[in-house]
């Protein structure tokens, strides 16, 4: 208390000089219209900077809410859009009958991408009611099939894997073939087995070929980089360039297929029939 007393004391001259000239400021804001809108003007700049600065952290720190939030918000409108064309007509004239898809949003915490047989991990499993053979997909195009699920976490496999063969078809004509992976490029698979009666250019467009309960139909997958035929061959193999950029994945979506034991448990009835 004593420090402050002396403080007090000794710069009583400037103090005393600061108080007259906030007070002589003031009257001058308050009696002068043109002092006023300056000073307004002035303080209103430097507010505004605070605000501004305010809220970019404010923001910064809520963008993976925000993020989690379109990725949400992504999936609702995935599941619209798989269930429009499942259904292009509804029974009112408006409204979308239900899909046989649904999605379920996940996070990947590990992702390998230079090995022959790579995998990825997520951060849903046995609780979320994953299972193996759900699809995986974001937002550019196919990641790979759950080959294996835990209570809280399931790993993916890769399209990137010598393991993986999906469908797969040229988005503008019926012709497919099966996507492979020769491990040369973790951006380029391979789309083999394509009759040679089907048109095929570079730039084309492959997307799933929904021959399998796992992907729907037409989910992106790549477009043609280079067109493989062989002398004498009847089939094409063709390079793909990926959509997705595999060794930068961090959102995306499990598809699941309904319908999907229903038809697994009749194939299965009919091969055993045919046994």
């Amino acid at each position: 208390m004593q420090q402050i007393i002396f403080f007090f004391i000794r710069n009583k001259n400037f103090l005393l000089f600061g108080l007259l000239f906030l007070i002589a400021l003031t009257l001058t804001v308050r009696t002068h219209s043109f002092h006023k809108s300056k000073f307004v003007s002035s303080s209103n700049l430097v507010s505004g900077t605070i605000y501004s600065i305010k809220n970019d952290i404010t923001t910064y720190f809520g963008l993976k809410k925000e993020n989690q939030k379109l990725v949400d918000e992504n999936k609702r409108l995935r599941a619209l859009l798989e269930s429009y064309k499942a259904n292009s007509v509804a029974t009112n004239g408006d409204s979308i009958l239900p899909s046989k898809y649904s999605f379920l949003t996940a996070r990947v915490i590990n992702n390998n991408y230079s090995k022959t047989k790579n995998n990825l991990t997520i951060d849903k499993g046995l609780k979320d009611s994953l299972q193996i053979d759900l699809g995986v997909i974001t937002t550019k195009g196919v990641v790979g099939i759950i080959n294996s699920v835990s209570s809280n976490y399931a790993t993916v496999q890769s399209i990137l894997n010598t393991k993986s063969q999906i469908n797969a078809k040229l988005k503008n004509s019926e012709h497919f073939g099966t996507l492979v992976w020769n491990t040369k490029d973790p951006n380029v698979v391979q789309l083999i087995d394509v009759p040679r009666l089907a048109i095929v250019a570079v730039g084309d467009t492959i997307v799933t070929g929904g021959k399998s309960t796992i992907f729907p139909k037409g989910i992106l997958i790549g477009s043609i980089k280079n067109i493989i035929l062989k002398e004498g061959e009847n089939y094409y193999d063709l390079d793909v360039q990926l959509f997705n950029d595999m060794t930068n994945l961090e959102n995306v979506y499990i598809i699941e297929n309904q319908d999907a034991q229903e038809i697994l448990a009749l194939e299965k009835e009919v091969e055993d029939a045919e046994q």
